[in-house]
């Protein structure tokens, strides 16, 4: 599995950065991806709904360690490419206001996006236990 695409909608928000659409083999995509700058830096949160109770769950994610750590480095990559090309420096903690970087949100995106509620991601072994994936 490769990533072939990663579109990007920066944001000016203290912690949200960028909302990322991540496209593999030029047949599949997952939008809503999060670039999320927390307390240990930057990481990529995945697609995630609020459920009745309050939690949130992962809409779609990695079922490994491996997939995981290589979307998430692709994803920042081009979040510091996007970030350099715009003038800004690459740390994580300054973004240009509200830079798009890809065309305007269709009606399907601009529906999604406004619940854009941030949610540390779970860790490996979280993901672990969910899918009952054996290290």
């Amino acid at each position: 599995m490769e990533v072939t695409e990663i579109r990007l909608r920066l944001r000016d928000e203290e912690k949200l950065k960028a909302f990322a659409s991540v496209t593999f083999d030029d047949c599949f995509v997952v939008r809503d991806l999060k670039v999320i700058d927390g307390t240990n830096g930057l990481f990529v949160a995945m697609p995630s709904r609020r459920m009745p109770d309050g939690t949130f769950k992962d809409v779609a994610h990695p079922l490994n360690n491996e997939t995981r750590k290589m979307i998430e480095e692709k994803v920042l990559a081009k979040y510091r490419e996007e970030l350099e090309a715009q003038g800004a420096p690459a740390g994580g903690t300054a973004t240009p206001e509200r830079a798009e970087i890809e065309e305007p949100a269709g009606p399907e995106e601009v529906s999604e996006e406004k619940g854009a509620e941030i949610e540390e991601p779970a860790g490996p072994e979280e993901v672990s236990e969910e899918k009952g994936i054996e290290e």
